[in-house]
Order: C-alpha cells, then sequence, then structure tokens
C-alpha cells in the first residue's frame, strides 16, 4: 500500500475527538486506476481551505485496483458539508459503475488515526472479473 504524506487541512487536530472516515473504492478495470487516482489528487488540493478539515490521506493499491483515503474531520456535520461539494459529487457520478465503494466513518481521540484506520478495513462483495 502507498500513501500520501499528510495533507493538513485548516483545523488544528487538538485535544478533542475527531471524526474519521475511511474510503476504498475497488475499480472494475485497471485501466480506470490512473485518472480515478488524479480526480482523488486534484479534490484534495482543496484540503486546506475546507472548514471542519483536519487532514487526509490517500491511499492506492494498484495491484488490487484499490485507492481510497482517510479523512479527519472536526464534526460529522463537515464531512457532510464535504461530501454534499460539488467537486465531490461530480467525482462520484463520474465514477459510478466503475468499481465497488465501501466506506467506515467513526469518532476517534487514538493518537494514530493511520493505524487505527488500517484496524477498520473494508469488505468488499464477490470480485468482479
Amino acid at each position: 500500500m502507498r500513501r500520501t504524506r499528510w495533507i493538513a487541512g485548516p483545523e488544528p487536530r487538538g485535544a478533542d475527538p475527531v471524526v474519521v472516515a475511511l474510503t476504498a473504492f475497488r475499480l472494475h478495470r485497471g485501466a480506470h486506476l490512473p485518472r480515478a487516482c488524479l480526480a482523488g489528487w486534484r479534490l484534495s488540493r482543496l484540503w486546506p481551505g475546507l472548514e471542519g478539515a483536519v487532514g487526509l490521506w490517500l491511499w492506492a493499491e494498484p495491484g488490487a485496483r484499490r485507492i481510497g483515503s482517510v479523512s479527519v474531520w472536526r464534526s460529522e456535520a463537515d464531512l457532510r458539508a464535504f461530501v454534499r461539494l460539488p467537486a465531490h459529487v461530480a467525482i462520484m457520478r463520474a465514477y459510478r459503475g466503475r468499481g465497488e465503494l465501501v466506506s467506515a466513518t467513526w469518532t476517534s481521540g487514538a493518537p494514530d488515526l493511520w493505524e487505527e484506520a488500517r484496524s477498520h478495513g473494508v469488505e468488499y462483495s464477490e470480485p468482479h472479473g
């Protein structure tokens, strides 16, 4: 698995619990992987200006055709606002039907959010050929 460096948002981590969202997208075809990665990278450029965003890691497992993110938020309302952003909605629409998306969201005060996210894992339905 490869991941980006921490991409900081405008909110400091602080001592209060945060909302963590793990997303994982498995593409049906490897041919879509480069553009999907680029779309995620472009979206991550918004992070420094997103209200309520603490930070983000993007990750990829190219051999498994999997990409995703671990995003950290001040509140669930901030996460929901991001999900409704036109740029995010456009990506979700563009890749609908090209793979399987799974996600998990939880509140955490853990010191190492990356390791906690890895322990959550995600489950997919039957593999696609």
